[in-house]
């Protein structure tokens, strides 16, 4: 695993400043590390900047939870998400802020969308996602165990354990996001290796 590299002096913000844009403050958007794939930090871009098509890519964290009667937990994301809205995913999943790290982001996003930090991660592989909003370069991590999974009702829909049977005869119906069912074929061996 590796982790961000951010340069000593500062980044640029993305894009770069412009008249039509002359009010527009920073420091009250949500600001994402613009990253290479090495994760060296070469700028930084609003939420709305990198998904809105700019093709920047960014670093995301993905934890999946599995318990030893090996089922996987997963939220169906919430009806107010910008991004696959109703579908079932990772059972958390969050972008990276700028000046965090990828273990710091990990932590945050799982006690803000489960409630829950008492977890050993697990890193499973990084890896680039392309769609027709964002690159993302994410970060995937796993925990095994029984915990007590409290979703915050703005972030998750809804959370269930899911066999991972039933995942496999749910892949290509429109249950899941593409991100997940792309990702879950890589990591299916991996998890199995982990009970």
């Amino acid at each position: 695993m590796f982790d961000l590299v951010y340069p000593l002096g500062d980044v640029p913000v993305l894009p770069a400043p412009s008249a039509e844009r002359a009010g527009e403050e920073v420091g009250r958007q949500e600001m994402f590390p613009v990253v290479r794939p090495t994760g060296e930090v070469v700028g930084m871009a609003s939420r709305e900047y990198c998904h809105g098509g700019s093709r920047l890519l960014h670093p995301v964290v993905h934890l999946h939870v599995i318990d030893r009667n090996e089922r996987l937990y997963l939220q169906k994301r919430s009806m107010k998400k910008d991004i696959q809205p109703g579908k079932w995913d990772t059972a958390v999943g969050g972008h990276v802020d700028f000046g965090e790290q990828i273990m710091e982001a990990l932590y945050r996003e799982t006690y803000e969308e489960l409630g829950f930090t008492k977890y050993n991660p697990v890193y499973l592989l990084s890896y680039e996602y392309h769609s027709d909003r964002e690159n993302e370069l994410v970060n995937v991590f796993a925990a095994v165990g029984s915990f007590e999974l409290t979703p915050d009702r703005d972030e998750v829909e809804e959370g269930r354990w899911w066999s991972l049977a039933e995942i496999h005869d749910n892949i290509g119906n429109s249950v899941f996001t593409p991100n997940f069912e792309h990702e879950f074929s890589m990591i299916y061996p991996k998890l199995v290796a982990l009970l």
